[in-house]
C-alpha cells in the first residue's frame, strides 16, 4: 500500500460506541473534554491556517478543583458550553479505521470492546493484566475538559473515568522508572485504517512520569455519563487536557514504565511537527498552519488558543526550565 506522506494527513483522537464499557458500568458514578483529536478517511484533510483575528476568550482562570468537582455541568469552568453529543460522537479522528472523521463511527460501530485486556509492566514491582472488571472497580468521575486539537478546532466535553497515577500506584512503579509508554490494539481486520500505511501501527504515545501522575491526567471509560463508543476510542482511552489532542491515545491494550524517552507514533512520522510533549501552545505554530486560534466544534466561532489550553495554574510548574518552543 503507498504510504501517505505526514504532510498530506493531519493528527487524531476523539469519541464513540454503542456497546457498554462491561456490563453495569453505564450506570456511571458521577463525581467529577477537549484535548484529543479523532483520526480521519479517505480523502486527507489539512486545516486551514487561523486568522489572525481570533475572538476574545472569556477571562477567567480555570482550576483543576473546579474542572473535577462540578457533576452534571453544562459548562467548563470558563464558562464554554459543552459540545453537543452528537457532535461529540460523529466528528472523531481515529486512524486505525479512517482518514474520514465522518466516517469512524460507521467503521467502527461493530468494533468489539469485550472482553478486552490491557497489560501493565515494564519497571514495575507488581506487573498485572487488568480486564474490564478489574477496571471498573475505579471509582468513576466526571470530568469536564477542553480539547484541543492540534489540526487548530476544539471541543469541550464531559469525560467519565479515573486518574492514570491510580492505575500506575497499583502496579508500583521502581524508581528507574522515568516514562510511560501506551499502545494502542493492533488488529487489521477489525480496524480497517492497520490495512494502510498512514503510521507505523500500533500506535504508540507517551508521558513523563510527572505528567501521568497529575491529577488531571485521566483513563476515560465513558462520556456524556455513558460507555465510551468505539469511535471515541472504547473501552479506554487517554485524557490528557493541556495537550492537543493527538496523544489522547484510544482503545489501549499495553502501558509499560520504561526508563527513556519513547518515540510515539507521530514523533516517527514526522519529528519536525509533532513533538512529544505536544502541550497546547499558541505561541508555537505549527509548520503548515497557525495555532493562535481555534474553531469551536460547538458553536462554529473561532477563539483564542490559550497556552496550556488554559490549564497553565495546574500544568506550568511541570514545565519550568524548559525550552517550550524546542519541546514541542
Amino acid at each position: 500500500m503507498k504510504r501517505i506522506h505526514p504532510s498530506e494527513i493531519t493528527p487524531e483522537h476523539v469519541y464513540l460506541n454503542r456497546r457498554q464499557f462491561m456490563t453495569g458500568v453505564g450506570a456511571v458514578v458521577l463525581s467529577g473534554v477537549l484535548g484529543g483529536c479523532a483520526e480521519e478517511t479517505p480523502q486527507p484533510t489539512t486545516p486551514a491556517a487561523a486568522p489572525t483575528a481570533a475572538a476574545t476568550v472569556p477571562a477567567a482562570t480555570p482550576t483543576a478543583a473546579a474542572a473535577a468537582t462540578a457533576p452534571g455541568g453544562t459548562a467548563d469552568e470558563l464558562g464554554n458550553p459543552l459540545t453537543p453529543h452528537d457532535s461529540v460522537i460523529t466528528y472523531n479522528n481515529f486512524y486505525e479505521f479512517t482518514l474520514s472523521k465522518e466516517g469512524v463511527a460507521l467503521l467502527a460501530q461493530d468494533f468489539q470492546t469485550n472482553p478486552w485486556q490491557v497489560e501493565v509492566g515494564g519497571l514495575v514491582r507488581k506487573p498485572r493484566t487488568f480486564d474490564l472488571d478489574d477496571l471498573a472497580k475505579f471509582e468513576l468521575e466526571e470530568r469536564i475538559y477542553r480539547l484541543r486539537c492540534v489540526e487548530a478546532w476544539s471541543m469541550v466535553v464531559p469525560w467519565n473515568g479515573f486518574p492514570l497515577w491510580k492505575l500506575l500506584d497499583a502496579v508500583e512503579p521502581t524508581s528507574e522508572a522515568q516514562y510511560v509508554r501506551f499502545q494502542t490494539l493492533l488488529d487489521p481486520e477489525s480496524m480497517p485504517g492497520q490495512r494502510q500505511r498512514s503510521l507505523d501501527w500500533p500506535y504508540v504515545e507517551g508521558l513523563r512520569m510527572d505528567e501521568a501522575r497529575h491529577d488531571l491526567t485521566l483513563l476515560a471509560t465513558g462520556l456524556y455519563g455513558k460507555p465510551l463508543p468505539p469511535q471515541n476510542g472504547a473501552p479506554l482511552r487517554l485524557v490528557v487536557p493541556w495537550k492537543y489532542g493527538f496523544k489522547y491515545i484510544k482503545s489501549i491494550v499495553r502501558i509499560d514504565l520504561v526508563a527513556e524517552m519513547p518515540v510515539s507514533s507521530w514523533m516517527a512520522a514526522a519529528a519536525n511537527e509533532y513533538g512529544f510533549y505536544a502541550n497546547v501552545n499558541p505561541d508555537v505554530p505549527h509548520p503548515r498552519w497557525s495555532q493562535a486560534s481555534e474553531r469551536s466544534i460547538t458553536d462554529g466561532k473561532r477563539y483564542k488558543t490559550l497556552l496550556f489550553n488554559g490549564y497553565g495554574e495546574e500544568v506550568a510548574h511541570l514545565y519550568e526550565g524548559l525550552d517550550l518552543e524546542a519541546n514541542f
